[in-house]
């Protein structure tokens, strides 16, 4: 459920997309226990020229690789998200070539009434979902 996005530059491949998505949603399930189907992700490429990402001065380098990631999801315990960040950067590390210091994160939270998975339910409120 929780919802990925994805800002990148231009220039990867197709291969190298499937791989990232495949890293991330890997790491998902392993921090937040979600099901394997729970699978919500879109990758949005920016022209070199219209995406800046500092470092806040914390002396971090980036490159062209660089990954902006947004999730959207219900409340999930510090612990799991920290373990999030250091898995997926493992995992984009290990099997992208991507470094840590070209991955971002931001968490946005929101609520069950929040989120309609189609047939315009609120499957959370409803029953159909549990937590």
């Amino acid at each position: 459920m929780p919802l990925m996005k994805f800002h990148v530059l231009k220039g990867r491949s197709s291969q190298e997309i499937d791989q990232l998505l495949d890293a991330a949603h890997e790491a998902m399930v392993a921090a937040f226990k979600v099901p394997d189907r729970d699978r919500y992700q879109i990758l949005v490429e920016h022209e070199h020229t219209h995406m800046r990402a500092l470092d806040t001065g914390l002396g971090i380098a980036r490159t062209d690789k660089f990954v902006l990631l947004e999730v959207v999801s219900r409340p999930r315990d510090k612990e799991q998200k920290v373990a999030f960040y250091r898995d997926l950067c493992d995992r984009l590390e290990s099997e992208c070539r991507i470094a840590p210091s070209d991955v971002m994160i931001s968490f946005t939270l929101n609520e069950d009434e929040d989120w309609s998975f189609g047939n315009g339910r609120a499957q959370f409120l409803t029953g159909e979902l549990s937590g």
